[in-house]
């Protein structure tokens, strides 16, 4: 199955980090994967959005116009793109900046209070995380390990720190998932 996901929020809430990783943890997996980015006219606090593709198939467009899955972390970003979920698909919402729900009833929603448990952490930076972990125990698109791997790649050893609250981090997404199975 292909796995294609929009995510979405403020620049500088992570979204482009958080479809860098998946996309590096496919492409450890040895699966076929595609990451496309996208700002608006501000880096930091304008819209950010990237669509990511990972799949054991050939990828034949980057571009994604209907998802399996959304990852919302502000309300513009679930009013933009809560459309383009194919039905049957995952819309993941940060609970914590959107109060409204969804009007869809043909797709499954999880509501994350995804900044709330980043603070908990005393980071609020691994709020995309935490929405990441709700995604991964959701779809097992790419196990926790790889995204990990992938996490210490992209932070290189000077951030090295930081590894063990992104991680736990995933595993409080995750676990949020769990309990509402």
């Amino acid at each position: 199955m292909a796995h294609e996901v929009i995510i979405s929020g403020f620049g500088g809430q992570g979204v482009m980090s958080l479809g860098q990783l998946l996309t590096y943890a496919g492409m450890l997996e040895g699966k076929n994967v595609s990451w496309l980015p996208s700002y608006g006219p501000e880096m930091r606090g304008g819209t950010a959005n990237c669509s990511v593709i990972i799949t054991d198939e050939l990828v034949g467009s980057p571009i994604v116009t209907e998802a399996t899955a959304v990852i919302a972390m502000n309300l513009p970003s679930l009013e933009k793109f809560e459309k383009t979920i194919l039905a049957e698909g995952l819309l993941i919402i940060n609970s914590s900046l959107v109060d409204s729900k969804t009007t869809r009833d043909d797709i499954d929603v999880i509501y994350i209070p995804a900044n709330e448990i980043a603070d908990e952490l005393g980071n609020n930076r691994v709020a995309n995380m935490v929405m990441l972990g709700a995604y991964l125990e959701k779809t097992r698109v790419v196990s926790p390990d790889s995204i990990i791997e992938s996490l210490r790649e992209v932070l290189g050893h000077s951030k090295e720190h930081l590894v063990p609250v992104n991680q736990e981090a995933l595993k409080r997404g995750a676990q949020l998932v769990k309990n509402k199975g």
